[in-house]
This record gives structure tokens, C-alpha cells and sequence, in this order.
């Protein structure tokens, strides 16, 4: 960890990426739902707290930076399932049914109940080796 370097020199990416036929408060709340795993999987990720000049300490941010990429349900599935197959990268998702459900048995069960290959998601967030993860998402755009 170098905190001198830019983000765009870091080796280690992280991007979320969230289907972009979300409205924007379900788009929020899903890429948001992707990094809580992902800051709790990949140790290190956050920065040291910093104080202000009036000594008020603001908790650690992501020192890699965070992407946040848009794309349309099948892209999202197959980055999904590329992130995956890689030892290199972490994939944290969020299915659908994160999202239709209000109970959080209700979602494991209907999770459950479904095929890795079937399960549609609202985000999913990638960490890995900078030219990994570029492969991964190629050219997908910013959340508008």
C-alpha cells in the first residue's frame, strides 16, 4: 500500500457495478450492499482514519478508490461469473431478490432455491490485480 500513488497507479482495482435499469435510490442502495462485504473480505482495504485540523477523526476510505460502472442484467451475470473464476479477484454480489424481499430468511431461501447461472443481480462489486479487473469490465461507463 502506497498512499502517495494515484488510484490510476495502485495494481489493486475495485469496482461495483450496478445494473443500470436501477432507479437511482435501488442503484444506491445496491452498490452500497456490494462494498459492505467487500470492506469486510478484503482486509486492508481502508485507509487509516485522518484527523481534521481541529483534531476530529474521519474514519479510513478506500485507498485503491472505487469505481462505480453501470451495466445491463447479462453483462452483469457474465462479469459476475468471469470475476469468479479467477483465484486473483474477489467478487462480492447482490441478487435480485436482495431487493424483493424484506426478510433476510426470505432471501436466503429464495437464493437458495436457485442456480448460480440463473440468479440475476442489481450490483456486484470486483477486487483484484488493476489488469484483471480491466479485462473484466472493459470499457463499461461511470454511473451517471
Amino acid at each position: 500500500m502506497d498512499f502517495g500513488l494515484s488510484t490510476r497507479q495502485m495494481r489493486l482495482k475495485w469496482v461495483v457495478v450496478v445494473d443500470a435499469a436501477l432507479p437511482s435510490g435501488r442503484a444506491a442502495n445496491a452498490a452500497v450492499c456490494a462494498a459492505a462485504p467487500t470492506v469486510a473480505a478484503v482486509s486492508g482495504l481502508l485507509g487509516h482514519g485522518v484527523a481534521d485540523a481541529e483534531g476530529a477523526v474521519h474514519p479510513g476510505l478506500p485507498w485503491t478508490g472505487c469505481s462505480v460502472l453501470t451495466a445491463d442484467a447479462a453483462t452483469l451475470r457474465t462479469l459476475r461469473a468471469k470475476a469468479a473464476s479467477r483465484a486473483d479477484t474477489f467478487v462480492a454480489d447482490v441478487p435480485v431478490a436482495a431487493q424483493s424481499t424484506r426478510v433476510y430468511n426470505d432471501f436466503a431461501d429464495e437464493v437458495g432455491k436457485s442456480r448460480t447461472e440463473d440468479l440475476d443481480y442489481c450490483a456486484i462489486s470486483i477486487v483484484g490485480p488493476r489488469n484483471r479487473v480491466d479485462k473484466i469490465v472493459g470499457k463499461l461507463p461511470l454511473m451517471p
